[in-house]
């Protein structure tokens, strides 16, 4: 099936990481012109710095790429601190709440605020943001609500774009492994490749996609939860 991501610019956000370099991959498989972005990243024609906790750093970064390329076709955002830097005992701590949603919700806001103008101008853009079945969980208020903020701010975005050609949509992960188990626990999610998380990205970016607006999870959604 032809993704008609040929010469399409995409510039992944986090590009360097364990989801980011494989969605990165996967655009290229379809011809696409990738630019990787992340916090070490040299300034080339294939990659740029951006560190998403600063405005100037994303709207430098932003800026650089649209003068390279002349436009920003797909934007994909998996950048954010792991969640094994949050500290489980400070799970309700409001320092720790606000760093988390900044690191990695405000995060994707900063860069997609510098995309979308540039985007709805050109009548066609797809915007695509991963995030975290820990959206769907009570239990831990940090991993809770950097992950459903995630999910807030881009039905916002979807809903400030629709109808102009720009799409914006969140993927939720379960656990992400290279080595995914078929079992799925009571209370748990699935599990997925970087490969499959990818492939549903490279989709989601396609102007083939007219999904707009939604969280979708891969692998198993969360197994003993129903939401209508």
């Amino acid at each position: 099936m032809d993704l008609e991501l040929k010469n399409r610019v995409a510039l992944v956000v986090g590009g360097k990481g364990y989801i980011g370099a494989a969605v990165a991959d996967r655009l290229r498989a379809e011809g696409a012109t990738v630019v990787v972005a992340s916090r070490s990243a040299e300034d080339s024609d294939g990659s740029v710095s951006i560190d998403t906790a600063s405005q100037d750093s994303v709207d430098a970064g932003i800026a650089t790429v649209l003068e390279r390329h002349g436009r920003i076709d797909v934007l994909v955002v998996t950048a954010a601190p792991s969640a094994s830097t949050l500290d489980p005992a400070r799970k309700s701590d409001p320092a720790q709440v606000l760093d988390a949603i900044d690191g990695k919700a405000l995060g994707f806001l900063r860069v997609a605020n510098a995309v979308l103008p540039a985007q709805r101008e050109a009548g066609f853009g797809r915007v695509v943001v991963v995030s975290g079945q820990n959206a769907y969980f009570s239990g831990n208020i940090t991993a809770s609500l950097r992950n459903t903020a995630v999910s807030v701010i881009a039905k916002n975005l979807a809903d400030d774009v629709a109808g102009t050609g720009v799409t914006v949509n969140v993927v939720n992960p379960g656990t992400v492994t290279d080595t995914p188990s078929a079992e799925v626990r009571p209370g748990g999610p699935g599990d997925s490749t970087p490969q499959q998380i990818a492939d549903l990205i490279a989709f989601l970016s396609s102007p083939l996609n007219a999904v707009s607006g939604e969280s979708v999870s891969i692998a198993h959604r969360q197994r003993g939860s129903v939401v209508v």
